[in-house]
């Protein structure tokens, strides 16, 4: 069956796809009808967060990515009526969100800079001032 989910940055090396955390988990929304995927997505916007794409894929790919990503995933289905409030989150964003639009590179920085707290060498003191000053003369 084909699915609609959001996308943010499509078709780019930080491409990311929605999700809801929920508890500890995270969970991917596959919405049947594609309005309802649009309005969820303007309904981010209206929220100040980076407006999503919708994108068609069926829905054992996504499945599929979820299970080898540690993520859980939701059917939205067509006509869906919310019985509680964890349900209401798959219709309308929480009024809190989270853009973390850059996790792959946030998470390599971190073990970078513990690899490199780890190692015995470091920048001495002289040429990280020459360094500030020279970034400081750019501006």
């Amino acid at each position: 069956m084909r699915v609609f989910i959001l996308l943010f940055n499509a078709g780019t090396n930080n491409e990311g796809l929605h999700s809801l955390q929920i508890g500890d988990h995270n969970v991917v929304l596959m919405f049947e009808e594609e309005d309802d995927a649009t309005r969820y997505a303007l309904l981010l916007e209206a929220q100040d967060f980076p407006v999503p794409g919708v994108e068609a894929f069926d829905q054992e790919e996504i499945e599929e990515f979820c299970q080898s990503s540690s993520y859980q995933c939701q059917i939205v289905p067509k006509g869906f009526v919310p019985q509680s409030d964890a349900e209401r989150l798959l219709l309308a964003p929480p009024e809190t969100n989270v853009d973390d639009a850059e996790w792959q590179i946030n998470r390599h920085a971190v073990e970078n800079q513990a690899d490199s707290d780890d190692s015995d060498s470091t920048m001495p003191k002289d040429a990280l001032e020459q360094i500030r000053r020279q970034l400081e003369g750019l501006l």
